[in-house]
């Protein structure tokens, strides 16, 4: 059985991981269609060994589609929703839109897979699965088997988010600024607000009223909502640091009852999609180099909050572009139209 499949943002950092992981997860593909701005329009992108020409995203480009993978900003995603939809086609959404409307599905599938089967309930027979943020994504991964075990009471983050979670724009930004740096030259920075070469800064989402970014809002907010529970008390900070890809995380949590750091490594060791990497000895623990391009999300560096009870603290790290965004949103796929996740390519 294969379905036909198309991917909106196809020319986007996010868009090209799309392809590579529905090739590395052997998605049955019998058709894939590369939709795009009127700007991209005409680029030609390889598949399977096989060229594909992007074309303009219409309202009409669902007709005969069964899937949608979306990843070209929350605007486009509300625009082309109702159009996705009402041709049957499942919408998988990277962008916020929907991630915290009533009904929509927010979906890590090792965590909760069952949500993903509710969007194939709505609008006869296809629906819309929202994909989390990729710092929630991230940090669930770890955080989840340790909830289950002992029930989180507080979560304290502090997030170190790399280029790609603004894009590629902001990857190339990084690559120019730097080598301006290198060189000795100015360099004005175009995508994001603050020179990025050898600097870091609080992360670059809108502020809130109440002094946290939007970011430090999705975690908390989302994390809630694919737990299952409402009252989890979260907080964090976001940074963007000088990282092409893949997001580190500290994570500070409190839980309900007493878990062991032998406990905690013991769960997260045999947890799918999760890999321990450390050598105490060497003080060697994951970081991004060793994560980017990898599936799993890193864990490590557990140990005991000598000032609180019942506290451990976790060292996280994940690849935004693949688990945070397009592994994740394909996982979803496979979850809804095919019942089980394939196992993961590229550990």
């Amino acid at each position: 059985m294969g379905f036909k499949v198309c991917i909106v943002g196809a020319t986007g950092a996010v868009g090209v991981e799309f392809m590579q992981v529905l090739e590395r997860r052997n998605f049955p593909v019998d058709e894939l269609l590369l939709l795009a701005s009127k700007r991209s329009a005409g680029t030609t992108l390889m598949f399977k060994g096989k060229p594909i020409v992007v074309k303009e995203l219409q309202k009409d480009s669902f007709q005969g589609q069964d899937l949608a993978l979306f990843s070209a900003g929350s605007g486009i995603s509300k625009e082309y929703r109702q159009a996705c939809v009402e041709a049957g086609c499942l919408m998988v959404d990277n962008s916020s839109a929907f991630r915290m409307e009533d009904g929509v599905p927010l979906v890590v599938p090792e965590i909760n897979p069952a949500e993903a089967a509710k969007a194939l309930q709505k609008n006869g027979g296809k629906g819309v699965i929202a994909n989390p943020n990729c710092t929630t994504i991230i940090a669930l991964m770890a955080l989840a088997p340790l909830h289950r075990e002992a029930g989180i009471k507080r979560l304290v983050a502090a997030t170190y988010q790399a280029a790609s979670g603004a894009g590629h724009a902001a990857m190339v930004e990084l690559e120019d600024s730097t080598r301006a740096f290198l060189d000795g030259k100015s360099y004005t920075p175009k995508v994001l607000p603050h020179p990025y070469a050898f600097n870091l800064f609080p992360h670059n989402s809108p502020m809130t009223d109440n002094g946290y970014c939007e970011e430090e809002i999705k975690l908390s907010k989302e994390s809630n909502k694919i737990l299952g529970e409402k009252g989890l008390r979260i907080t964090g900070t976001c940074v963007r640091v000088p990282v092409l890809r893949t997001h580190a995380e500290a994570l500070n949590v409190e839980f309900q009852r007493p878990l062991s750091v032998e406990r905690a490594y013991e769960l997260l060791g045999k947890t799918v999609g999760v890999t321990v990497l450390e050598d105490r000895a060497k003080n060697r623990w994951a970081m991004p180099i060793d994560v980017a391009g990898h599936d799993d999300v890193y864990v490590g560096r557990i140990r005991r909050d000598l000032s609180q009870d019942n506290t451990l603290d976790i060292w996280v790290v994940g690849d935004q572009l693949l688990k945070g965004a397009a592994l994740n949103a394909v996982q979803c796929a496979e979850v809804a139209l095919l019942g089980a996740l394939a196992p993961n390519a590229n550990r």
